[in-house]
């Protein structure tokens, strides 16, 4: 979808909007007409068909909500903090691993692998709730479950190396290790010596959301999701685009309609999480000349220097002529004045 179509769209009032008409929102301040959304949602799960982001339709009281799972790419600079615990839910040990050390048979308790209460899903379906405006859990039409709460870590990361797959062959010492550091938080282990780490830049991952929730809503789902203790006030939401065009969703903006109008293509344009004071917009103008290579774009700031120097020496000649000739004519009227 062109950015000069989805600027397109005028702002409504509720006073002027036909009441046969029904719209959708994108912000408090553009309004989109319900036909021309469901003929960009049937292009968009056409180019979904058969997988599990294709989106649903619902109405409730008389508006269009569109329901489904949204992708989001990382985009941060700086590392993250996991929390420690599920919110207020207490953490036990569920049972004991039997070990044979020296000879002996030694019990120690698996506090590698603690759950949480049975209140918790283990798929982390989440349900967050604002006023009329819900995130939705389970399948859309039995299909796939979004992905599960796993952030994949850069190389830069100090853990990288010392993360390996769990075998049989712990000793007594390495499980109390275990026990003091390491516990689960909804399937992902949670190790408080590398909880601080940074997300692989351009990984994806997913959130259900609807076209009732703002920016912000979907910026607190997706850490709640992973447990991100970090504010939600640090992040945004960008839509980059292929060209190397920016723009920011802002906080009264609705993603997942942001995303039905830009298209369903993510090779065209993707939505990324970044630091609120790293992220910068960059405009369509700016965008065509972010791929040159530096040398290249010296030689554009040369050629362009150039030119303003010969606009500055064409405009002052232009000037220093005009005041020439006002001069001339002044001092002609002086010169009559004097002989009357």
């Amino acid at each position: 979808m062109s950015r000069d179509y989805i600027n397109c769209f005028v702002s409504f009032s509720p006073v002027r909007m036909c009441e046969r008409q029904t719209f959708v929102k994108l912000s408090e301040e553009k309004l989109i007409p319900k036909s021309d959304i469901l003929s960009l949602l049937r292009t968009y799960n056409c180019y979904h068909e058969g997988k599990n982001f294709q989106l649903r339709t619902r109405e409730e009281d008389g508006q269009l909500i569109l329901e489904g799972l949204l992708n989001i790419y990382w985009g941060l600079r700086r590392p993250i903090r996991l929390q420690m615990f599920d919110d207020n839910e207490r953490f036990r040990l569920n049972r004991e691993y039997t070990i044979l050390h020296s000879g002996k048979q030694a019990s120690v308790d698996n506090s590698a692998i603690a759950c949480p209460s049975s209140s918790v899903d283990h798929k982390n379906t989440v349900t967050e709730e604002t006023g009329n405006e819900t995130a939705l859990d389970g399948d859309i039409g039995g299909q796939e479950e979004e992905d599960s709460p796993q952030l994949l870590r850069t190389r830069s990361d100090a853990s990288f190396m010392r993360v390996q797959r769990r075998t049989n062959t712990h000793t007594a010492g390495d499980l109390q290790r275990l026990r003091t550091h390491r516990f689960s938080i909804n399937g992902h282990f949670y190790n408080h010596k590398t909880s601080v780490f940074t997300p692989a830049y351009g990984s994806v991952t997913n959130v259900r959301v609807n076209s009732s929730m703002t920016t912000g809503q979907v910026l607190n789902l997706l850490l709640h999701k992973f447990r991100v203790e970090n504010n939600s006030e640090d992040f945004v939401l960008y839509m980059v685009h292929e060209s190397g065009e920016r723009t920011r969703l802002k906080n009264d903006e609705h993603p997942l309609v942001a995303r039905v109008l830009y298209g369903p293509c993510e090779k065209i344009s993707k939505i990324f999480i970044t630091e609120a004071d790293l992220g910068e917009e960059v405009t369509y103008d700016v965008a065509q000349y972010i791929k040159f290579e530096i040398p290249v774009l010296d030689s554009f700031v040369e050629k362009l220097k150039e030119e303003e120097e010969r606009e500055i020496v064409k405009l002052t000649k232009k000037y220093s002529a005009l005041r020439s000739m006002i001069l001339h004519q002044l001092e002609g009227r002086g010169h009559s004045s004097d002989r009357v």
